[in-house]
């Protein structure tokens, strides 16, 4: 196809076709800035190990509903009007399932599954009808349509079902969700896709999913702001502040420097694009974004009560967020560049480490420690990178 003609309602492929990130799609974005904040509220007013398997379950749902869109963007022309309202429905039913967050587990559970559902199934419909007759994206978003057919009946069955058994219930609905783009969701008489099929752009995918990392480290900062603010702003709560944004920056840093340069020119040179965006992105970024949402909800601890022990969960927060962003850019890494850094590893371990006494210690000192290895690791890399120094190379695994 070149890159001047494409079918109806599908992006332009080929030689000097560009994709661009459109305001719409920008727009439908916007609405996760506010369903990640609902997520940090769910935990902070539940500071339980039952709180955080909650939000990480909500989490992951909402991600599946971002990515998803992602993949159809990527395929179908937000300037055709017709995308463009498939995708302001799916703002607006992700707006009703984040508005839903706080009570998901209890009251607002049947508002939360019938919109995600709703968007699911009414996305993937959309989709496998708006390709030209006899293109491999109707089969394609066919098999995905069977899918959310099929877990939609096991989310609304969750919503109906007594509180205490929504968690199972929906964790055994996700499960079979994250399973189905693995097997190639396989499907009576129409067979299973293959990662061949998925003829994504690249530098699309990437830079969508960028951008979401991006939404994610800037409401950490905006709800850190709004904490210190509500605080008061006295000479503690400032230096906590700085130090929240210190530790976001840095993560900012790691992620984007040289790695997602990196991993962004992989995926648009690939011949197996499809896989790189299901692998790399789909399903090793939730780690990431998980980790940002956790250091999000350590900073609103430390900014609450800077001079205060935190309690298991809340430390767990401040030094969890960061390894599991460490450990999940380190499998995208691997994923995308097979390359793997022992000092990342070494960060992961540190922390790992912190946890016997960081109930022990204030807020404030805590999060200065992370912060402190966080830059320091962010300014090692800086300096390896700049000095050229040469790597070592282990069964096709770089280490740097």
């Amino acid at each position: 196809m070149s890159g001047a003609v494409a079918p109806r309602h599908l992006r332009p492929r080929g030689d000097g076709a560009r994709q661009r990130t459109t305001e719409v799609e920008l727009f439908f974005d916007l609405v996760f800035v506010f369903a990640i904040t609902r997520l940090s509220q769910l935990v902070l007013d539940d500071l339980t190990i039952r709180g955080l398997a909650r939000a990480a379950v909500l989490l992951v749902v909402l991600w599946w509903a971002w990515i998803y869109t992602t993949w159809l963007a990527n395929w179908l022309n937000p300037e055709s009007k017709e995308v463009r309202v498939l995708l302001m429905g799916g703002a607006m039913c992700s707006l009703l399932a984040a508005a839903a967050i706080p009570g998901a587990f209890e009251s607002h559970g049947l508002l939360f599954a019938l919109a995600y559902v709703g968007f699911q199934v009414g996305r993937n419909a959309a989709a496998t009808i708006l390709p030209p007759a006899g293109h491999h994206l109707r089969l394609t978003f066919a098999r995905v349509l069977f899918w959310s057919v099929l877990t939609g009946v096991v989310w609304i069955a969750g919503a109906i079902a007594e509180p205490h058994e929504r968690l199972i219930i929906w964790g055994a609905a996700l499960a079979m969700e994250l399973v189905a783009p693995a097997l190639g969701y396989p499907t009576p008489l129409l067979g299973r896709s293959r990662t061949e099929d998925y003829d994504i752009e690249g530098r699309h995918f990437a830079e969508r999913c960028e951008g979401f990392v991006i939404i994610a480290l800037g409401e950490s900062i905006a709800v850190a702001g709004a904490t210190a603010a509500s605080a008061g702003l006295a000479t503690t709560t400032v230096f906590a502040l700085i130090l929240a944004f210190l530790g976001t920056a840095a993560l900012w840093w790691l992620y984007f420097d040289i790695a997602g340069d990196r991993s962004r020119q992989v995926i648009v040179d690939s011949e197996q694009a499809g896989r790189l965006a299901r692998d790399g992105y789909t399903y090793i970024h939730v780690l990431i974004v998980a980790g940002i949402i956790a250091v999000a909800i350590g900073d609103n601890l430390l900014l609450a009560q800077p001079t205060h022990h935190l309690g298991g969960v809340g430390a767990a927060t401040v030094l969890g967020g960061p390894a599991l962003f460490l450990l999940g850019e380190t499998l995208f890494r691997l994923r995308m560049t097979s390359t793997i850094s022992p000092r990342r590893l070494a960060c992961v371990l540190a922390f790992a480490l912190l946890a016997p006494i960081s109930t022990s210690v204030s807020a404030v000192a805590l999060v200065g420690i992370v912060t402190a290895i966080l830059i320091l690791l962010a300014l090692s890399e800086q300096l390896t990178a700049s000095s050229g120094h040469d790597r070592a190379t282990f069964g096709g695994v770089t280490v740097t």
